[in-house]
């Protein structure tokens, strides 16, 4: 059985949810310690749990230790299968990250799968339902891995409440492409969004504002989403830019305390930076098409940072399977070659 320490790299629930995918297509068990050790809240969340749990279920796995403030985990996988699955996190914990999770699994499977995850998804801290869409999705399908998702309800920190679902089609590793996103091309448009749920209208008018003025866009190229949800409160503005085949998506996320123009500025600012290094993919992205290029055939990407999540994905695949990885400085951008 593998040994992993939960403490390696950025030594968040990344480890925690690439261990139990690889594990699943690998079929390797693996023991997990020190669970999120260095957080204030170390071990388990629900979020973690049911990520777990919704990888356990689609492998037949046999599980000790996925519980709330669990420190240490066993995982031993067993079929993988496809079929209909529906998931709950009882919170605002990611929806996203879920159905991360169980991605690389249910490709693996011998029949279609269709994913219900119900809980967050438009928090601060995971990748939201517009990224997973329209850049996270889309890029994988170049290596051949093939998946759609759709928003039923939003559902924004802290109260959750929101629903995702996704279908996913089976894929043999032996249909898999080669990733090369190493040129990103001419930006051919950019567009925003400022999504406001159960909050005045004015503060989407504050964003709108501070976007057109920082991106030099037009007000008829900025929309301003109302949502109605019954879960509460929340805010987000995203910013889309399509170039080269492909979309890029970033997001800043309305918090008690800060002020709509802050959150505008800083998802421009995230913006004008990967688009100032001229990376074809952004940081957030980055660490997760490590995963597919190993599952796949490889390939290779440039991108405007290399985060710790990136740096840790690459120490927790390297136990499963046999990849070189290597990244490069290239000016303001990283080139990154996967070999397997």
């Amino acid at each position: 059985m593998l040994q992993i320490d939960g403490k390696i790299g950025e030594g968040g629930g990344q480890i925690l949810r690439t261990a139990v995918a690889f594990s699943a297509v690998t079929g390797k068990a693996f023991r997990i310690f020190d669970i999120r050790a260095k957080r204030k809240n170390p071990g388990l969340q629900k979020q973690h749990v049911q990520s777990i749990l919704a990888a356990q279920r689609a492998c037949d796995a046999e599980c000790v230790g996925a519980a709330l403030s669990s420190m240490e985990l066993e995982f031993t996988p067993g079929q993988i299968r496809g079929g209909e699955y529906a998931f709950d996190i009882g919170t605002a914990g990611s929806a996203s990250l879920v159905l991360q999770t169980i991605l690389p699994i249910l490709f693996r499977a011998e029949g279609e799968s269709r994913v219900t995850v119900r809980g967050g998804t438009h928090n601060p801290w995971a990748p939201p339902y517009e990224f997973v869409r329209d850049s996270f999705l889309p890029a994988i399908g170049l290596m051949g891995f093939e998946a759609k998702a759709s928003l039923i309800k939003h559902g924004f920190y802290p109260a959750g409440g929101g629903e995702l679902r996704a279908t996913i089609e089976p894929m043999n590793r032996d249909d898999a492409k080669p990733l090369n996103m190493v040129k990103r091309g001419d930006v051919v448009r950019t567009s925003a969004k400022a999504i406001l749920s159960n909050l005045p209208l004015h503060i989407g008018e504050r964003e709108r504002d501070v976007v057109s003025g920082e991106l030099g866009m037009k007000w008829s190229e900025i929309e301003i989403e109302m949502v109605r949800d019954p879960a509460g409160p929340g805010n987000a503005v995203v910013v889309t830019a399509e170039c080269g085949g492909h979309k890029s998506v970033f997001t800043g996320f309305g918090q008690r305390g800060k002020r709509a123009e802050d959150v505008a500025r800083e998802v421009c600012g995230e913006y004008r930076e990967w688009l100032r290094s001229g990376a074809a993919v952004c940081p957030h992205l980055a660490d997760q098409l490590l995963i597919y290029m190993a599952l796949g055939k490889g390939g290779s990407f440039t991108t405007s940072d290399v985060t710790q999540h990136f740096k840790t994905n690459v120490e927790v695949i390297k136990r499963f399977v046999e990849v070189d990885v290597a990244v490069e400085r290239e000016g303001e951008m990283y080139g990154v070659v996967v070999g397997v």
